[in-house]
């Protein structure tokens, strides 16, 4: 396949980095603009990539709520001078568990977010904090006891969770406490990162809706990623390094799917360095190109002129994104070559057909 660049005159340079090349294929794919890769344009999509992170820290970093009481919550509540009602936790006080899955003894909020303790009947708990609780029960126990003194505070949280999957060490449910869970220490709570994660690549679904965490560019940005703060009911999900490969093909000594980094970066100097550098005898070092989103409705095509060892610094600070395409042209002989071997069979079998005929 042969990528050429025609002018267009109806395309318009809307800086200094785009240019009013087009990419034409074949009359069934449309063109597509190109834009050329240098230093000042490497520089606008890092500002781009930076405001767009910015954004979605704000949108994701607001203050975290205190714990609110859920169905499912197990409360130690007691009552100072009555040890008659510590019978009705059922086990004698003992907060220990028989099993690692058996919840703390305790009062158990039921499925309505309804809490029975005697004297006091059913009081709806559900949505509040331990100290709204004990002011309640002090309230609804007043009718029976003198100035009685209530202590209420959480034996096992049971109420929220979120999700923690992919490349993890232990992936699974992680409770949430009263001590505001981070991103970090989500993950840290699940056994830490794998060896295979992308750390550039975290997703975390909240209400129906997908945001994808470069963790990797924060930490360049100097944003801190602990200013994330999970809520319950989110799902964080950590992808692996090799579902977000690049294709390297075209002259190149090895054509391969490249790999990022551990910490999920693949800049276009590390593709090609991983397919062992481009031909020298075969590869067109002028016409390197990188096509991105190829199925989607608005693909892109990069140019890069590699003849100069300046472009290779450019090389080196441009990002590639997942299933993103490098293709290397091969120079004019190459190509010569490729067209004499189709042409010579065909020639040879007409030849031969002749000879016989004659």
């Amino acid at each position: 396949m042969r990528m050429t660049t025609s002018t267009s005159a109806s395309a318009t340079a809307t800086d200094g980095a785009a240019s009013a090349k087009v990419a034409s294929a074949t009359g069934a794919t449309p063109e597509i603009p190109i834009t050329e890769l240098d230093v000042a344009a490497v520089q606008r999509m890092q500002a781009e990539r930076l405001a767009k992170q910015q954004e979605q820290v704000k949108l994701l970093s607001g203050a975290p709520k205190p714990y609110a009481i859920g169905a499912g919550d197990v409360l130690q509540i007691v009552v100072w001078d009555h040890p008659e009602i510590a019978a009705a936790m059922g086990t004698g006080g003992s907060q220990a568990s028989s099993r690692p899955g058996d919840p703390f003894s305790g009062f158990t909020v039921d499925q309505t977010g309804d809490l029975q303790f005697p004297y006091a009947g059913a009081l709806h708990v559900a949505g509040l904090r331990p100290e709204e609780v004990q002011r309640r029960l002090t309230a609804a126990l007043g009718k029976y006891f003198v100035k009685p003194q209530v202590t209420v505070r959480m034996a096992s949280y049971r109420a929220h969770e979120v999700y923690v999957d992919g490349e993890v060490r232990s992936p699974g449910v992680v409770a949430v406490n009263d001590v505001p869970m981070s991103l970090y220490e989500a993950v840290a709570r699940a056994g830490g990162f794998a060896d295979t994660a992308d750390q550039s690549d975290v997703v975390l679904v909240r209400d129906g809706a997908s945001h994808r965490i470069d963790l990797t560019q924060m930490l360049a940005n100097g944003v801190s990623p602990s200013r994330l703060y999970l809520r319950p009911g989110d799902l964080l999900r950590v992808v692996a390094r090799d579902e977000n490969d690049v294709y390297v093909m075209g002259e190149v000594n090895k054509p391969i799917s490249a790999i990022p980094r551990r910490t999920g970066r693949i800049t276009l100097a590390d593709a090609i360095a991983q397919a062992g550098s481009v031909n020298a005898s075969t590869a067109d070092a002028a016409q390197m190109f990188v096509i991105r989103g190829s199925l989607s409705g608005s693909p892109q095509v990069f140019h890069l002129d590699g003849r100069s060892p300046v472009a290779m610094l450019v090389a080196k600070e441009f990002d590639l994104q997942p299933k993103d395409v490098v293709y290397v042209d091969g120079n004019g002989l190459v190509r010569f070559n490729r067209v004499l071997s189709l042409l010579i069979p065909a020639i040879n079998a007409g030849l031969t057909a002749g000879v016989l005929a004659k």
